[in-house]
């Protein structure tokens, strides 16, 4: 009866929890909380992230704003966009390298677009004349709103080939003023 006794006694020294219950509570917590996780991204993906862009036409202020030979920045941080006025009309040049998609500098002094990656150059017409850039620069269609103002619709791009003048392959790309 004493050995009966000792071993009872033994078994109320051993605490609240055998090291097998300790282990078996410590997986279904794990479990648990991956599986609530999971339900947790599950329900998250139901409700995508949506990236806002701005709206592809944008008025660009009346013709008279630019001076002829000037090229305007003021839309090419938030559009990616340069209005250039030259006496054959007005078009608007896309800001995006043809080379590997860098945003070009004007540098007003040099006459020309350069592209601070790697180099290539550009006329004011967009024409490719040195660097890796293996084309000229694209413009977008633009064209006289209802109220005067110049409208830039960037979802026609006129893709430009190599070789050619911007001006003699898409007449259509200036609006005559």
């Amino acid at each position: 009866m004493a050995a009966d006794e000792s071993k009872e006694s033994g078994q109320d020294k051993r605490g609240i929890w055998s090291r097998r219950d300790f282990f078996t509570r410590l997986g279904w917590g794990g479990f648990g909380i991956f599986t609530g996780f999971s339900l947790l991204g599950f329900i998250r993906s139901a409700f995508p992230r949506v990236l806002f862009q701005p709206p592809v036409t944008f008025k660009a202020g009346f013709p008279s704003d630019y001076a002829v030979g000037e090229v305007s920045d003021k839309y090419k941080q938030e559009q990616r966009v340069w209005i250039v006025r030259e006496e054959t009309g007005i078009y608007a040049v896309f800001a995006k390298c043809t080379h590997l998609g860098c945003t070009p500098r004007w540098q007003a002094s040099e006459n020309k677009f350069k592209c601070p990656c790697h180099g290539s150059g550009f006329f004011k017409t967009g024409l490719n004349f040195e660097g890796p850039a293996p084309r000229p620069l694209d413009r977008f269609k633009i064209g006289v709103g209802e109220d005067g103002q110049l409208v830039v619709d960037k979802s026609k791009v006129y893709k430009m080939n190599a070789g050619v003048e911007p001006d003699e392959q898409f007449p259509d790309s200036i609006l005559k003023v």
